[in-house]
């Protein structure tokens, strides 16, 4: 038992002992725990004191990121916004007054914003404050009347700035300081551009705003636009000012003038109608920006703005004397290009039934289209020097060319007063191109009245070939002949003399037929697509048609420039009261009801024209050939003439009946003014008159051109020159015709005389044809007076004009007077039939009486004009150009 209980107590002590040895173990174990613990607690204690410190420091850091991020978002905004504002108030909306100047919009630009001030934005760049005024919007104004007055001012002289001269037109009504508020604008009111209402006005000016705005409405904007803005944008025009009404104060609005202030907010801004108001309370509507000033500070809306300086009042009043210099001078014209269609659509219309197209811009922006047809088939142009008279006619012109092709149109200009700028229609040394519709210029016809009248000749011959096809074809217009006979050429016809009362102009066969020629163009032309355009500047040409109703009822289009005369209906006064580049065009024969006001564009400078007639010259028909150019100041050349081209000599024998030319006929065509030299009496040719010159240019040109027909050596030409003055021409045509050619003077003219009379009638004698050129003969008194054999040298030549032409042989004389001539054939009692023909260079009509049928011609000697009369072939004279010097 003691064992066993000493092993118990063995086991219990071994056990406790164990038990104490792990209770040590887990007591040092705590004991490390906790040290452990109390170490990390200090270690905690002291990372939790830092953790504020740390904290406070990355807040810091991100905050002073967040702010500098902050800093440059803002500033990056403030510049954005101050781009923004400069593109959307550019150069005059708001540049600062120190170096402000007008900057109009461009066409199709709109104005944009106005500039009051800027922004208050702290530590930024400055943003400029806009309001928004024209085609924007309204603006009502509260607080500081100084402020308030600076915003005013701003707000009138930046928008006139911003547009066109006499784009912007101001209202003011100021009942308690009389117009003093805009006392610097005052300059405007000369050109019309600015206007006070007085006490008590506002409703009627209320009252008128609305009506603007409804005739904008329905005349102008006609449901195809919303705005003029648009309309703007859509077209590159703006046909309406903007009206700019300033009320500063008054009394209170009574019903109807409330009812009328609603409207023009609601619909004003649509038609570039516009408030500034103080002092008069406006509805709350999106098109009104209010803006309250404090002293220098103001806000607009919630947006706090510091306001600009008002301008300077030098710079106000300067700048709108400028633009009413500008308005009262009148307006520019537009652009040629408004007139043309698109290059693809040129040359695209047909003119069977009639001629259209615009002539100028109207009131409302809408082209004015100008007719000739049937109704109204012929124009009357009319106004003073100096009003754009050529330049419509240009603009018109173009209008038409650039629509109807050459097949369709055809232009006749005739220009009487002096000057060349309708030369560049026809080919030229600048300008090699011509417009292809053109078939005939003249210019400087001032003193050649035959011209006018031989274009009127030349299309009543037209018209008379036209209605004999009308005739065939059983039809009586120009379109139901275009229809029946589509490959004839019938093209409409469109004839412009310009200062065409020249051609009126005395009491003369020349005014007499050209009178009847009109009249029956004018009656007749229409049913056959002639048209007349009949242009002065002088109220005497308009006078020159009263005379003849019926000439004037036939020209019911009119067209009046600014002060025109006599144009209109008498009751009609429009054109007084025009500016500049434009015109009143009526087709209803000048009564008031037919009027149009049409803005003429800038088209006869030569760049603008240019440009289009290049263009058309480039679609030239392959066939087409250059206008007709004829040029009262020029002197034509032989070797020029297509007649002289065209002559030649035939390769056997002698030609039967060979020409001499003469000169040029004053003519349409071209043609020379030729004189047949046949086997038959009379077929001789005196120049009378003393100009040297001209007398030895008739004598040179027939020299030259018989000799052209002629084979060397199967012709003589015998030259005797019995003036010194012309021994220049005469040696050089001596000279030129060779071989062929032999020289008299004063000592051997009656030997050369003598000799040509003797062989006439001698058996065997030559039949080379002979042409005795006799320069001066009349200065041979005394080679005349001598005698060789029984007969004097007088008697010998009259023998030679008698005998000589049935033998080939053929005298070209000039004599410096018809009595000299007369003289030298017999005396005044002489028959003068051997001289079949004459030129009449400075000699009086009624010197020639006894060389002319009936009493004489209606001749006016000029320089460089001779009058050609063969009995043979005329009953009128020719006015012909002789050919100047050949060398």
């Amino acid at each position: 038992m003691a064992d066993r209980r000493n092993q118990l107590v063995a086991r219990v002590r071994e056990l406790l002992a164990d038990a104490l040895g792990a209770s040590r173990n887990r007591s040092a174990a705590a004991q490390t725990a906790v040290a452990t613990a109390r170490e990390r607690a200090v270690r905690v204690r002291r990372a939790a004191l830092g953790v504020p410190q740390r904290v406070g420091a990355e807040r810091d850091r991100r905050l002073a990121e967040i702010d500098a991020q902050h800093t440059s978002r803002l500033a990056a905004l403030a510049r954005q916004a101050a781009e923004a504002a400069t593109r959307e108030a550019p150069g005059a909306g708001s540049a600062p007054w120190a170096q402000w100047r007008p900057t109009p919009a461009g066409r199709g630009e709109q104005p944009g914003a106005t500039r009051i001030g800027t922004v208050l934005l702290p530590e930024a760049e400055p943003v400029p404050a806009l309001v928004a005024l024209l085609d924007g919007g309204h603006v009502a104004l509260d607080g500081d009347a100084e402020g308030c007055a600076a915003v005013v001012s701003a707000l009138l002289l930046r928008s006139l700035g911003r547009a066109a001269p006499g784009e912007v037109r101001v209202v003011g009504y100021d009942p308690d300081h009389l117009g003093g508020g805009l006392a610097g604008f005052a300059p405007l009111g000369t050109a019309g551009l600015l206007t006070f209402v007085g006490p008590g006005g506002l409703g009627r000016l209320l009252d008128d705003l609305v009506e603007q705005i409804r005739r904008i409405n329905e005349t102008v904007l006609a449901g195809e636009h919303a705005t003029l803005r648009e309309l703007a944008a859509a077209t590159g025009r703006r046909p309406e000012p903007w009206r700019v009404a300033v009320l500063l104060g008054g009394e209170e609005l009574s019903r109807h003038e409330r009812g009328q202030l609603d409207r023009v907010v609601r619909a004003g801004a649509a038609c570039g109608v516009h408030l500034i108001v103080r002092g008069v309370p406006l509805p709350e509507d999106p098109t009104v920006t209010r803006v309250r000033a404090t002293g220098a500070d103001a806000r607009i809306g919630t947006l706090p703005v510091r306001l600009d300086p008002p301008p300077p009042a030098t710079l106000v009043t300067e700048t709108c004397r400028q633009i009413a210099t500008v308005v009262s001078a009148g307006p520019a014209p537009t652009p040629f290009t408004d007139l043309l269609p698109a290059p693809e659509q040129m040359w695209r219309e047909d003119s069977a039934t009639g001629l259209t197209a615009p002539i100028g811009e109207g009131p409302h922006g809408r082209p004015v289209l100008v007719t000739l047809g049937d109704y109204p088939p012929h124009a009357l142009i009319g106004g003073p020097s100096g009003t754009g008279k050529t330049n419509l006619i240009f603009a018109w012109i173009g209008a038409l060319a650039a629509r109807y092709s050459p097949a369709e149109l055809e232009f006749y200009l005739l220009d009487f007063k002096e000057g060349v700028s309708f030369a560049r229609f026809a080919q030229g040394r600048r300008d090699p191109s011509w417009l292809p519709h053109m078939r005939l210029v003249g210019i400087n016809v001032n003193t050649d009245r035959e011209f006018g009248l031989a274009l009127l000749r030349f299309l009543a011959e037209e018209l008379r070939r036209r209605a004999d096809a009308a005739k065939k074809h059983e039809v009586t217009k120009l379109a139901e002949l275009r229809a029946v006979d589509p490959t004839g050429h019938w093209p409409r016809i469109v004839a412009v003399v310009d200062e065409f009362q020249m051609l009126l102009a005395g009491r003369d066969a020349v005014a007499r037929e050209a009178a009847d020629l009109l009249e029956d163009l004018a009656r007749r032309g229409r049913s056959q697509g002639i048209h007349l355009v009949l242009a002065s500047q002088d109220v005497r040409g308009i006078e020159a048609l009263w005379g003849r109703p019926a000439l004037v009822a036939q020209f019911t289009l009119r067209i009046a420039l600014p002060k025109a005369l006599r144009i209109l209906a008498e009751s009609n006064d429009a054109a007084q009261s025009l500016p500049k580049f434009h015109a009143v065009v009526n087709a209803e024969s000048g009564l008031p009801d037919g009027n149009e006001v049409a803005r003429i564009p800038s088209a006869s400078d030569w760049e603008t024209w240019s440009e289009l007639q290049h263009r058309l010259w480039r679609m030239r028909p392959a066939e087409a050939a250059p206008a007709r150019l004829f040029d009262g100041d020029a002197i034509p050349r032989l070797a020029d003439a297509p007649d002289f081209r065209a002559l030649t000599a035939p390769e056997v024998g002698t030609p039967r009946n060979p020409v001499a030319l003469l000169g040029e006929i004053i003519d349409v065509q071209a043609r020379s003014a030729a004189l047949r030299l046949p086997r038959a009496p009379g077929r001789n040719l005196a120049v009378l008159g003393t100009r040297v010159d001209e007398a030895c240019a008739v004598l040179d040109a027939a020299a030259r051109s018989l000799a052209r027909q002629h084979r060397p050596g199967t012709a003589r030409f015998s030259i005797a020159c019995l003036d010194q003055d012309a021994d220049p021409a005469t040696r050089a045509l001596y000279e030129d015709l060779a071989d062929d050619a032999a020289w008299y003077d004063e000592e051997s003219v009656a030997e050369l005389l003598a000799e040509t009379a003797d062989g006439l009638g001698a058996p065997g004698s030559s039949s080379t044809p002979h042409y005795l050129l006799l320069f001066a003969v009349d200065a041979a008194a005394g080679a005349l007076a001598a005698r060789t054999g029984r007969a004097t040298g007088a008697a010998h030549l009259r023998r030679i004009l008698h005998d000589g032409p049935e033998r080939r042989t053929h005298v070209l004389a000039w004599w410096r007077g018809v009595a000299r001539m007369r003289a030298d054939l017999g005396g005044p009692t002489a028959r003068i039939d051997q001289i079949g023909a004459w030129v009449a260079l400075d000699t009086h009509g009624g010197e020639l009486g006894s060389l002319y049928p009936g009493t004489g011609p209606d001749w006016y000697p000029r320089p460089w004009r001779g009058l050609f009369f063969d009995r043979a072939v005329h009953r009128t004279g020719q006015t012909i150009i002789p050919y100047g010097p050949s060398r």
